[in-house]
C-alpha cells in the first residue's frame, strides 16, 4: 500500500472507511497520472495502469456486495488499461533480454546491443500516444467511476464481509497452484499470476490492523507476481524468435538461455507460493477475524 494511503487510516479502522479511502486514492492516482502535463508519458502510462489494477482488485472484492455496477466499472477499467498496453510486450521482451544477458547468455555484447535495438524499434511502433483526446476520455471515465463510488452504501459492509471476500480471493489464487510446477502450461501460470495480483492488492486493505504481517504477506505476493511476470517475459521474448520473427537469426543461441531462465523463475515461484498459500482459506478467514477483533 502507498504510504499516503496508509497514513489516511489513522487508528479507527473500519471496513467501509478502508474501502472508501483506497478506492478514492486509486482513482485519484489514475487522474493524476493522465492529467499531469509534466509527467513523462511512459511514467504516466505505468502509473495509470497500476492504479487501474488496484481499482479493479477492489471492485472484485466488493462486487458481490454492491452489485452489477461494479462489474461494469471493472470491465471499463480493464478496457482503459488495455488501451495503453501497446508497448507492454516489447518492454517485456527487453526485460527478458536483460535477464538472460545478466545470467550468461551465449551472445556477444555487440549482438545483445543489436537485439535491444530491434526490440526498441518494435516498442516505439507499438506505443500508444496519450494524446489530449485520450486523456479527456479517460478523465471522463474516471469521473463516472468516482460518482458511482460515492453513491454506494459501503457503510453496510462489515469486517466479516471483507474477511469472506479476502479469503475467497486467496482461495481463487490458491486453486491455481500447479501440482507440478515445471509441467504447468503458460496459460496456467499466467492465470495464477493474475489471481496473485488481485490478492496482493486486496490484502493491502487490512494493513493498518497488523502492519508488519500484512507488509510481509504483500511483499511475498509481490515477489511471486514478479517471478511469474519474468516467466511471462521469457515467453514474449521466445515468441520473437519464431521462424521469420524479428529475432529469428538468434533463435539457436537464445532458446537455451530462455529455457534456463524460465525454469529458474518457475522454481523460485514455487518456493514463494509454498510459503504464501500454506493455509487453507478457512484458516485465513479465522486469522482475519482475529486481526479485526484485536485491531479495532
Amino acid at each position: 500500500m502507498d504510504s499516503t494511503v496508509a497514513q489516511t487510516f489513522g487508528t479507527n479502522w473500519t471496513a467501509a472507511g478502508a474501502l472508501q479511502r483506497i478506492a478514492r486514492s486509486s482513482l485519484a492516482q489514475a487522474h493524476t497520472a493522465i492529467s499531469d502535463p509534466d509527467k513523462p508519458e511512459n511514467e504516466a502510462v505505468h502509473d495509470f495502469r497500476r492504479a487501474m489494477k488496484r481499482w479493479r482488485a477492489l471492485l472484485r472484492l466488493i462486487g458481490p456486495i454492491v452489485g452489477a455496477e461494479a462489474r461494469v466499472l471493472r470491465d471499463e477499467a480493464r478496457d482503459l488499461a488495455r488501451a495503453l498496453a501497446g508497448a507492454r510486450d516489447p518492454q517485456s521482451a527487453l526485460d527478458a533480454l536483460a535477464d538472460v544477458e545478466k545470467h550468461g547468455c551465449a551472445l556477444s555484447a555487440r549482438s545483445m546491443a543489436h537485439l535491444r535495438e530491434r526490440v526498441h524499434a518494435i516498442r516505439t511502433q507499438a506505443e500508444t500516444k496519450l494524446d489530449a483526446g485520450l486523456r479527456r476520455s479517460f478523465s471522463a471515465a474516471l469521473d463516472r467511476a468516482s460518482m458511482a463510488l460515492e453513491l454506494w452504501l459501503l457503510d453496510a459492509i462489515t469486517s466479516a464481509d471483507i474477511a469472506h471476500q479476502l479469503a475467497r480471493g486467496y482461495d481463487g489464487a490458491r486453486s491455481f497452484i500447479p501440482a507440478d510446477w515445471q509441467a504447468a502450461t503458460a496459460d496456467e501460470l499466467h492465470e495464477l499470476r493474475k489471481r496473485v495480483v488481485i490478492h496482493r492488492y486486496q490484502i493491502d486493505i487490512i494493513e493498518p490492523l497488523w502492519p508488519r504481517f500484512v507488509k510481509m504477506w504483500s511483499g511475498e505476493a509481490q515477489r511471486l507476481r514478479d517471478r511469474l511476470g519474468k516467466h511471462q517475459d521469457m515467453l514474449v521474448l521466445a515468441s520473437l524468435t519464431v521462424p521469420h520473427g524479428p529475432l529469428a537469426p538468434w533463435r539457436s543461441r537464445l532458446t537455451p538461455a530462455i529455457a534456463e531462465r524460465r525454469a529458474a523463475h518457475v522454481a523460485a515461484a514455487a518456493r514463494i507460493a509454498a510459503r504464501i498459500f500454506v493455509e487453507k482459506p478457512s484458516a485465513l478467514r479465522r486469522r482475519l477475524a482475529t486481526m479485526w477483533a484485536v485491531g479495532r
